[in-house]
């Protein structure tokens, strides 16, 4: 009894802070974060895209929906086993509350980076290619993220006494802050506009991707000089996202180096057959033979 009692304070508590938390709308019972809405439109929309950029990076686009929705899971369930492992006591007495808390960290993306690079060798997909086809995808989430930390107030600016400055939700005491996510919302609509761009005249495997992250990497860098600091362990020079984008900037490079031209021989075979699935969008294909060999 004393057990079911502890219970049921921790989640009443719980229930009555959620109320309190910027974002979260109420419907009836039901509580909605609506960040989570924005993320999860993000997904699908990222997802959607990805079938559209597959035939422009010469992917199969049923493979790349299959790697999406694996990348998906991958990350729900890989956060979720950390999270359990993180306090396995706190699982074992609250096991839907801790399911139910924010998981997604940097180990966790790294874990699942891994897994995703396994499925795809395992699928024999050309992981460059792939990460061409999702570079514009990427650039979607990020967008309907940004709005979605815009509209919930997390995430936000350093004090600003420029007119375009705005006031977080419940904040009574910083006043006017920088919109960074909106800057972010920007930054991510253009890269992503250039990076399609990009993906239909690209004549290297990898040069997509590798823009997108040392591009990326840099505007995300710099937007964390205008975001208010993280409490992190250690004296960091840097936050987390901060040593995150440095990382994107390097992996980018390196994809640069390895980076693959075209084979001649493939698209020769094209020009005699026909563009098989997966092709470059664009019908003139003599003109791509040509560049490429």
């Amino acid at each position: 009894m004393c057990g079911r009692g502890v219970s049921s304070v921790v989640m009443r508590i719980v229930a009555e802070a959620a109320m309190l938390i910027p974002g979260v709308v109420r419907v009836g019972a039901l509580r909605v974060p609506v960040f989570g809405v924005f993320a999860a439109v993000g997904l699908v929309g990222a997802l959607w895209l990805s079938q559209r950029t597959a035939k422009a990076a010469g992917v199969d686009a049923e493979k790349l929906w299959d790697a999406g929705m694996f990348a998906v899971a991958a990350a729900l369930v890989v956060s979720r086993l950390l999270l359990i492992a993180m306090d396995m006591k706190a699982f074992v007495h609250y096991p839907l509350l801790v399911l139910s808390l924010p998981s997604l960290t940097y180990g966790g993306i790294a874990l699942t980076g891994v897994l995703v690079w396994l499925w795809l060798r395992w699928k024999r997909l050309r992981v460059l290619s792939v990460l061409d086809a999702w570079a514009p995808c990427a650039m979607l989430l990020w967008a309907a993220l940004s709005v979605g930390h815009f509209v919930e107030g997390t995430d936000a600016g350093m004090p600003t006494s420029l007119p375009w400055g705005v006031v977080t939700a419940g904040d009574t005491v910083l006043g006017k802050v920088h919109p960074v996510q909106i800057y972010a919302l920007v930054v991510a609509v253009v890269l992503g506009a250039w990076l399609l761009r990009m993906l239909m005249k690209a004549r290297r495997a990898g040069m997509v991707a590798s823009v997108g992250l040392m591009a990326g990497g840099v505007a995300s860098f710099a937007l964390g000089m205008l975001r208010q600091p993280m409490e992190s362990i250690g004296d960091s020079w840097l936050d987390p996202s901060q040593w995150v984008a440095l990382m994107a900037v390097l992996a980018g490079a390196g994809i640069f180096a390895v980076s693959e031209h075209p084979d001649p021989t493939l698209l020769q075979k094209a020009q005699k057959d026909g563009p098989p699935v997966g092709a470059l969008l664009n019908s003139n294909l003599d003109e791509h033979v040509k560049e490429a060999v």
